[in-house]
């Protein structure tokens, strides 16, 4: 198999910066502002810090809906925060740009539909993101130790006196997504009243770095080296980061949903992660694409611009 030592010359030296590049990129995260709050739709908001499984300090809203009976916890991709990503401007739009997704995410908006359809949310920033603390030495990894932040998010909810009677349901995205299948595979205990899952574009890492290695020219040879060198820098391999063994933990309904012709993954990955999910009459699941686009970003804005399907789910399986 070819490696970067027999690579010659400016192309050797070309390949080694990239692949540096991408294994730092790849390792942490550039944090995004919180640029809106519910305040835009109206909306009663507490600011809240709570505690993740192992202390690190998560910042959130909670936003109360009347007579609700249900909370959605809704968690963020990666790179962005609760109130979304700026992607419209820089240093994002550089970040983003060469994949089409140089557009603003505003997830606010998904809040208000939430709350509108007359559930309480909880929206919190993951480590290394938003305002959270910091943790594992600023190091992203793909929902191994972001895995706590989705337990904290639990064992909050449930620590509240005016929340501990609500159903549970899970509105987790990319990054956010990934984080709630480790969880439940590590934590199947912490899952016991949940009701249901929407699990928004999951997603393998070494299937968006295959994409990259396509947009930047790198031989797919290279993978094992880049595969070295992020374990270096995370102490995790690809493949310890992949979601599609803790999908077989799911013990709940679950929704998942992506953009099909997403040029940041392959639909293989997705379905392979869904088809890890068990389905049994006890344990429904549903898989759909968003046809039309390119742009990752889109899955992200599907909620917002077309919700009732997962309104139906959610609706489904708490009410």
């Amino acid at each position: 198999m070819p490696q970067l030592d027999i690579v010659a010359g400016r192309a050797r030296e070309r390949f080694d910066t990239l692949l540096n590049t991408i294994a730092d990129n790849f390792s942490v995260s550039r944090r995004s502002p919180i640029l809106h709050t519910p305040a835009e739709h109206h909306l009663h908001f507490e600011d809240v810090t709570f505690p993740s499984e192992d202390g690190t300090p998560l910042e959130g809203w909670l936003v109360p809906a009347a007579h609700a009976d249900t909370i959605v916890i809704v968690n963020h991709p990666r790179y962005f925060s609760r109130s979304g990503l700026p992607a419209h401007v820089e240093p994002w739009r550089s970040d983003f740009g060469a994949t089409g997704n140089d557009i603003e995410v505003n997830l606010v908006r998904d809040i208000a539909i939430l709350h509108d359809a007359g559930y309480h949310v909880l929206a919190y920033d993951l480590r290394n993101f938003g305002h959270s603390g910091a943790a594992n030495g600023g190091l992203t990894s793909a929902g191994i130790f972001e895995s706590r932040d989705v337990i904290g998010s639990l064992i909050y909810v449930r620590s509240r006196s005016d929340l501990q009677q609500v159903k549970i349901a899970l509105f987790s995205r990319c990054l956010g997504a990934n984080a709630t299948l480790f969880a439940m595979q590590r934590a199947p205990q912490m899952f016991g009243n949940v009701r249901c899952l929407v699990a928004c574009q999951p997603l393998s890492p070494r299937m968006a770095l295959e994409r990259a290695f396509e947009r930047h020219g790198l031989p797919i040879d290279l993978m094992d080296e880049l595969d070295r060198r992020i374990k270096l820098r995370t102490s995790f391999g690809l493949n310890d980061m992949s979601p599609i063994n803790a999908a077989r933990s799911v013990r709940v309904p679950t929704l998942v949903y992506q953009v099909h012709a997403d040029v940041m993954t392959r639909p293989s990955d997705v379905q392979a992660i869904f088809d890890a999910i068990p389905d049994h009459d006890a344990l429904p699941k549903e898989l759909f694409w968003i046809h039309g686009t390119t742009r990752r970003w889109d899955g992200y804005l599907h909620f917002q611009n077309e919700p009732n399907r997962i309104l139906a789910w959610l609706e489904r399986y708490t009410r």
